[in-house]
């Protein structure tokens, strides 16, 4: 069985409780129809956007049911049939996909905050990015320096140059 919504407008020409009796009515072409009634409006008095068989207002009435697809055909043409019925339309409700939870940032606990700035210091968090970052600039310096001492290891000076040439080229 799936959900369904009709949504019809009543002719403003029946008195309130009129209206409500044709709510009942509606309701039980659908009982007959072996559908199962889940939420019911009463019928409010409305102004149209536009005239519909030139009326400009009307009884605005919503019924949520359960029903067999093959059903529906009947209900709706018992409502058609209704010459008070201005206009109906039936929907298909869909269950409301449940959303997942959306990703948050959390806040750093600023040191302001903190009342003790060693303790603000020693925090988990702040200890966490002190090491990603200073590490990484320890790295770096420690990059420079190595690069350094193999450029002065490879530096070769001139005499050893010509020493090496005398043998290769004398021998």
């Amino acid at each position: 069985m799936k959900t369904y919504e009709i949504t019809y407008i009543i002719t403003p020409e029946i008195t309130a409780e009129e209206a409500e009796g044709m709510a009942k009515e509606t309701e039980s072409f659908v009982q007959i129809e072996e559908g199962v009634i889940l939420k019911s409006e009463k019928p409010s008095a409305k102004t149209l956007s536009y005239p519909i068989k030139k009326q400009g207002s009307g009884f605005f009435t919503v019924l949520e049911f359960q029903a067999e697809p093959e059903k529906l055909a009947g209900i709706s043409e018992k409502i058609a049939k209704n010459g008070k019925i201005l206009r109906h339309f039936i929907t298909v409700k869909n269950p409301a996909k449940k959303l997942k939870e959306k990703r948050t940032r959390k806040k750093l606990p600023s040191v302001e905050s903190e009342t003790a700035g060693a303790s603000a210091l020693s925090s988990p968090i702040i200890e966490s990015l002190k090491k990603t970052f200073f590490s990484e600039e320890k790295s770096a310096e420690e990059k420079i320096q190595k690069t350094e001492e193999t450029k002065q290891e490879k530096k070769v000076e001139l005499k050893d140059i010509e020493q090496k040439l005398e043998e290769i080229l004398g021998e």
